[in-house]
């Protein structure tokens, strides 16, 4: 067959890609966390999102655990802090930990890398400035402050990936779970039986759960300031 009039399509035509680097690489990453989740942010993938080779990114990043740390980094510059600072140093360090928690839970993949991963970025940077001068009004300075802020980071990232968790698989498995201890044996497991009722409330809308958690953690680092 003669193909001589089918018009040729130079490579030149095609538009220009833009040109490779650290900061592309990170947001390409971090668009595939938020549509695949944790396994759609694999270097091959997002090499072959940005059409190169895995080789490619490795110039800009070292491993995975570095990519990671800067797209969890570039995720907190998208959360939004507390209009207002008013109220107690507690009311404001809760306000903090609560935009943090709704960041997490919004961008589920977040939550995910949260719990493994240290950002590397100005964004952390911020995230911990603001709660390290909330805690520094509370009294709670030097060492304290320092493994404070760590804890009740770690403890919003684990409430939130589980409450990511349990959207991604639905009500059914909450469900299954509760009949578990609903139908504890009462003679086997008394003190389970004697608190079923309690084991899932406060998970509401208004997060009792959640702000009893974090002043159970600020009670105790009172109580241990050094």
């Amino acid at each position: 067959m003669n193909n001589s009039n089918r018009p040729i399509k130079s490579r030149r035509s095609r538009p220009a890609k833009a040109p490779l680097s650290r900061e592309l690489i990170v947001k390409t990453a971090f668009e595939l966390l938020k549509e695949q989740g944790i396994e759609g942010m694999s270097m091959r993938k997002v090499a072959k999102a940005l059409d190169t080779g895995p080789a490619s990114l490795y110039v800009y990043v070292n491993n995975f655990q570095e990519l990671s740390a800067y797209v969890l980094d570039y995720g907190l510059g998208q959360m939004v802090y507390p209009d207002s600072m008013n109220g107690t140093w507690k009311e404001k360090l809760l306000d903090i930990l609560h935009a943090y928690f709704l960041l997490l839970f919004e961008k589920p993949g977040l939550a995910e890398i949260s719990l493994s991963t240290i950002p590397q970025g100005t964004n952390f940077l911020q995230l911990t400035e603001h709660l390290l001068a909330v805690l520094h009004e509370g009294g709670i300075k030097s060492t304290s402050a320092a493994w404070g802020v760590d804890l009740l980071l770690l403890y919003v990232s684990s409430v939130a990936y589980e409450k990511v968790t349990w959207k991604k698989h639905g009500s059914t498995q909450v469900s299954d779970i509760k009949k578990t201890f609903h139908h504890a044996d009462q003679t086997q497991f008394p003190f389970i039986h004697s608190v079923k009722e309690k084991m899932f409330a406060g998970d509401t809308v208004s997060m009792e759960r959640f702000r009893w958690g974090i002043d159970v953690i600020l009670n105790g680092i009172q109580q241990k300031i050094r």
